[in-house]
């Protein structure tokens, strides 16, 4: 491959890993790019996971052998089977520079390495049918991070020294691309998580609940709201300080992420100050409700605090129409405001009370005025 080639390579992997959306499809943009500038067949890429002591394949492309998947839940191989990135690349790095890209064959050791690092590349190669690999440390923030691999099948040109430089730069290019990943992965896990509990924040729900209600619209699946505010916070930090009020909340936001933890997919967030919820889709409305139970009885047991008031509004219920994500919020939030009201122990279901219950007429009422009802209800919840 010639010099411009090489370049236009390097500058498409590069282009693919910054145009990807999250961590998958920067993987495979990697092993996409790299397995066409080298010519190769197959790719992959995998991470040194050092609390494990393994390395485990986040991605293959390319001609799959028999076993091999894109996105493997589960290959994963012993490092001391492959120790050139525990051993052999750090006698590199003792002298400075960065440690270099090698070539194996299906044939044996290739030219100038040393004995007893390829056995198992060897072998693997005749097993799936491949001729040759080149191996490319990745290393991010000084450490090995992992390796990009790439193949070529049986019977074709085996990779030079020239190719295993490249696949040098092509790791370094990997590199500086999965740094980015993190980077914007990082900017959006802060942009839809609250600082104080960790849970997601009220971004996070509002765009979770519009996608779920549309769900609902498209699929009739049941989309669940908990809506639940903390009882006692201001006496608390009135009290004891603002930093026992956040231990408070910090506690639980603990509570709310191991109730939801008994439904599947739920989404624990904080919507602001002493306000929380938790949305659902798919569990049915009994096993909310049993779950916002158990967060009731839990955080009447949180020293300092006076529990939570909690109301549910679920799909499956009898609440009418739900064709937007503004009106099972409003629904949930009336149900919740009359728990406080009342000082319940137990969460109140909107559709489930008697027939004066001020939250069923509102289930019952059309819905073209969503924004006038709204006022009736503590503004700040509005979405």
């Amino acid at each position: 491959m010639g010099e411009d080639r090489r370049l236009a390579a390097v500058v498409a992997l590069a282009q693919g890993m910054a145009a990807a959306h999250g961590s998958r499809e920067a993987w495979r943009a990697a092993a996409t790019g790299a397995c066409r500038a080298l010519g190769g067949s197959f790719a992959a890429l995998s991470v040194w996971e050092r609390e494990l002591g393994r390395l485990r394949v986040l991605v293959n492309v390319g001609e799959l052998a028999e076993g091999e998947e894109e996105f493997p839940e589960d290959e994963a191989y012993p490092v001391h089977q492959f120790a050139e990135i525990t051993e052999f690349l750090h006698e590199q790095w003792a002298g400075g520079g960065e440690p270099d890209a090698w070539v194996e064959t299906a044939e044996g050791p290739a030219a100038g390495r040393a004995p007893g690092y390829c056995h198992q590349r060897v072998a693997a190669l005749r097993r799936r049918g491949r001729g040759c690999c080149v191996v490319a440390p990745i290393v991010l923030h000084g450490r090995a991070w992992g390796e990009l691999y790439v193949a070529r099948p049986a019977g074709e040109a085996v990779f030079g020294r020239g190719d295993a430089d490249f696949a040098t730069v092509l790791a370094s290019v990997v590199a500086a691309g999965i740094a980015q990943t993190e980077r914007l992965e990082e900017a959006r896990r802060l942009a839809f998580t609250d600082s104080l509990t960790g849970l997601a924040n009220r971004r996070a729900v509002d765009v979770r609940l519009e996608r779920a209600i549309e769900r609902h619209r498209r699929d009739d699946a049941v989309v669940s709201l908990v809506v639940c505010d903390l009882n006692g916070l201001k006496r608390v930090n009135d009290t004891h300080g603002h930093a026992a009020g956040d231990r408070l909340l910090e506690r639980f936001g603990s509570v709310l992420s191991l109730c939801g933890a008994m439904l599947p997919g739920a989404l624990a967030a904080r919507l602001g100050g002493d306000e929380f919820c938790l949305l659902t889709v798919g569990p049915p409305a009994d096993q909310v409700v049993k779950a916002a139970n158990e967060l009731c009885r839990r955080a009447a047991e949180l020293e300092l605090g006076d529990g939570v008031a909690c109301g549910v509004a679920s799909t499956e219920d009898p609440i009418g129409p739900v064709r937007s994500a503004r009106r099972l919020f409003r629904l949930a939030d009336a149900a919740q405001y009359r728990a406080k009201a009342e000082r319940a122990v137990k969460p109140v279901v909107a559709g489930r009370a008697g027939p004066d219950d001020p939250v069923v007429r509102l289930a019952d009422e059309p819905s073209q005025d969503e924004g006038g009802e709204r006022r009736r209800f503590r503004g700040r919840h509005a979405p």
